[in-house]
């Protein structure tokens, strides 16, 4: 059975076409690459809460966000993924700042949250090429583990 995944790229200028994300085609092909099927959607900042609900009610194994985690007056993407979560995963991303701030300090910045709502594996990710590829790293070594428990599995 093939899982599935959702990607939601949170950027006001990327969804009004100021810039083209270069960060949700990473993700997607990261997920693609571990058997996914991926559905991806791009939302403006304010729209991120009615976005990660509506993408939830899907009921993917997986869903990642990117952009929305620093400290911007418009960036709520943590508080958004936070009030969804069942159950929060705190080490996942404290281990993608901890690396992020070996190549930049200003990755301890980020707000990001992980974490689990009803049976699905939810992370915010930064909005920046380097900082998906540190996360992603990060949730490699742990992803299939988790998705097993989630699904019954022993540890």
């Amino acid at each position: 059975m093939t899982r599935t995944a959702c990607v939601l790229v949170v950027s006001t200028r990327a969804a009004h076409g100021v810039y083209e994300d270069r960060t949700g085609p990473v993700i997607v092909e990261w997920l693609r690459d571990r058997g996914c099927a991926v559905q991806i959607e791009v939302v403006a900042d304010a729209g991120v809460g009615d976005a990660l609900s509506a993408l939830l009610a899907q009921h993917p194994s997986v869903l990642l966000t990117t952009g929305g985690t620093g400290v911007s007056a418009d960036d709520r993407t943590p508080e958004a993924t936070r009030a969804l979560l069942d159950i929060e995963l705190p080490g996942i991303v404290e281990e993608v700042r901890r690396r992020g701030a070996t190549v930049t300090p200003t990755a301890v910045l980020s707000r990001a949250v992980a974490g689990v709502a009803g049976g699905c594996v939810v992370m915010n990710l930064p909005g920046s090429t380097g900082g998906v590829r540190d996360g992603l790293a990060v949730l490699d070594g742990v992803l299939e583990h988790l998705l097993d428990q989630l699904g019954g599995g022993d540890h």
